[in-house]
């Protein structure tokens, strides 16, 4: 669902394709991921989710580059239990490795042009799910492949 933001198949906000921006990017996935949380009382996103206190009330404050990857799949699929988190986390993963070979582009490269303090091997290891990923770096990685696809 969070790829979806640039391509224009989900619910929800849309950002320009030919040049989305981190900033704008991120801003789509805090109105998605607090839009979901609003419909989820902040006890059941802690018991049932397992968010922290300090991050369920981050969520429906609308502040979530921080939160990973794994945990806003989780928010959405609590508003919508018809979406399956895994398969979520593993969409956005699989549409960033297509989206880095079309733009033809390496873990390097993106390390080299995001704002996140991320290695090379950092990013790798976030897109392969080895570490988590979250939405503020999600965001920044997301930019850059899709302003350089062709």
């Amino acid at each position: 669902m969070f790829h979806e933001v640039v391509d224009g198949r989900g619910d929800g906000p849309h950002v320009d394709a030919d040049e989305p921006t981190a900033p704008e990017l991120l801003a789509a996935f805090e109105a998605m991921v607090s839009d979901a949380a609003a419909s989820v009382d902040a006890d059941r996103l802690v018991d049932e989710v397992g968010l922290s206190e300090a991050d369920a009330n981050a969520v429906h404050d609308g502040d979530v580059a921080a939160l990973s990857l794994a945990d806003g799949a989780a928010v959405l699929t609590a508003a919508n239990p018809d979406r399956d988190a895994d398969a979520m986390v593993a969409e956005v993963r699989d549409h960033l490795l297509m989206g880095m070979a079309t733009a033809v582009l390496d873990v390097d490269a993106i390390a080299a042009k995001i704002d996140a303090d991320l290695t090379g091997q950092e990013v790798q290891q976030a897109l392969e799910g080895r570490t988590a990923m979250t939405l503020g770096q999600l965001a920044e990685i997301l930019a850059v492949i899709e302003r350089r696809k062709p």
